[in-house]
């Protein structure tokens, strides 16, 4: 039976994160620094804030300055924490540095984590995840992997193109995925590096994912083979153990946003007056914000269900997919509805709702699009039917 009860430390770190998105972060939001791109100086403002606090990366283990959060921990202080757009920068548990620190935790060597890990937990460097390819490569379909690595002697030469690169520009590091022979393998890239490229950053509807979406050119880019991620031709499942906890880290975090729009969208109905009477008395009002209050009590239960499932030991790809597929659409919904319950107060950035929308779009595409979850739960479907 799926037990929902939540442990001391985390009702503890539940509390002390919502005191700091609401004491530390949510007044950064109205800094000047904070508009289109986020700079890293106001970041790092934020992370020693984090860091006094001790909320900083809390989901690494202890050795590297966290709590050692299993998932359904996670799943708490996540959602505490995407608050405010701002609030996973600050505690270091954003996208893709958060990804990236579980799969280090789990693959990397010692030594790996040393040069790689530790800095990027303290909250003192970003990181890349280079594995999206242009020109028919990988993405939703990661066997299509175009970029390979050929062995040089006791190196290994890396050619290719990736897009969609989150924080490329700035990344002290970045973790490559590449063909080797039949298989792939991942290898870690500090950064910069000769023969890598930026070639542009790409103009996006989202805008706090430091360093953008970039388009990356690797031409016969050399790396020694201490830079292998754990085991050469591992890629692919490595690519796996990272997939279903990122998918899901991104469904609570935005979980937290989207609560956040709902809540000023309801004050900003319950103090609006038309025709008589407050706004959240009006049928048309009222039912979207009563749905609202559903959707986010259904998607936070799918999310503390899939985590629980992957605090088991099991795989997960299936609840993860099924609960960012309902993640990405409803949350979305959820915000939608805010913008529109607040008419033209939505839609302008007097209030973090239109910002929110727009940052919440993307959700449905990145980590899978919905369309590619719906397709994968329907064939296993196909395979798990009973017999009768």
């Amino acid at each position: 039976m799926t037990d929902f009860q939540r442990s001391p430390r985390e009702l503890d770190l539940e509390q002390r994160t919502r005191e700091f998105i609401r004491d530390v972060v949510i007044p950064c939001e109205t800094d000047p620094r904070f508009h289109g791109e986020i700079p890293d100086e106001l970041i790092q403002d934020l992370r020693r804030k984090a860091r006094d606090a001790g909320l900083l990366a809390p989901q690494v283990a202890p050795e590297w300055g966290g709590h050692g959060l299993d998932h359904r921990e996670t799943a708490t202080v996540f959602r505490a924490a995407g608050y405010s757009l701002l609030g996973p920068l600050a505690m270091n548990c954003m996208a893709p540095d958060e990804g990236n620190m579980f799969l280090l935790e789990r693959v990397a060597s010692a030594a790996q984590k040393e040069q790689f890990l530790k800095p990027l937990a303290a909250g003192l460097c970003r990181s890349a995840f280079l594995m999206t390819e242009p020109d028919g490569g990988a993405g939703s379909d990661p066997s299509m992997l175009t970029t390979t690595a050929t062995p040089d002697g006791d190196d290994w030469l890396i050619s290719g193109r990736k897009w969609f690169i989150t924080g490329a520009v700035g990344a002290a590091f970045g973790i490559v995925m590449a063909r080797t022979g039949n298989q792939a393998t991942m290898f870690l890239l500090p950064l910069p590096a000769p023969g890598l490229t930026i070639e542009r950053v790409m103009g996006s509807v989202d805008h706090t994912m430091p360093g953008g979406h970039s388009v990356v050119r690797l031409d016969r880019v050399r790396v020694s083979r201490s830079m292998v991620l754990g085991e050469l031709h591992e890629g692919f499942r490595y690519a796996q153990v990272r997939l279903a906890p990122a998918r899901l880290t991104h469904c609570m975090r935005w979980w937290g946003a989207a609560q956040r729009a709902h809540h000023i969208a309801a004050r900003y109905a319950q103090g609006r007056t038309a025709f008589g009477k407050p706004l959240l008395e009006h049928e048309g009002v009222g039912f979207a914000l009563a749905r609202n209050e559903i959707d986010l009590k259904q998607t936070e239960l799918m999310i503390d269900w899939a985590a629980w499932t992957l605090d088991q030991g099991q795989r997960g790809s299936s609840e993860s997919s099924m609960t960012k597929y309902a993640c990405a659409e409803t949350l979305f919904q959820v915000v939608d509805r805010c913008v529109q319950v607040m008419g033209g107060s939505g839609i302008v950035d007097e209030t973090p709702v239109s910002r929110i929308w727009r940052e919440i779009r993307g959700f449905r595409v990145y980590d899978g699009p919905s369309e590619v979850h719906l397709y994968s739960l329907a064939r296993k479907l196909g395979r798990n039917l009973p017999s009768n």
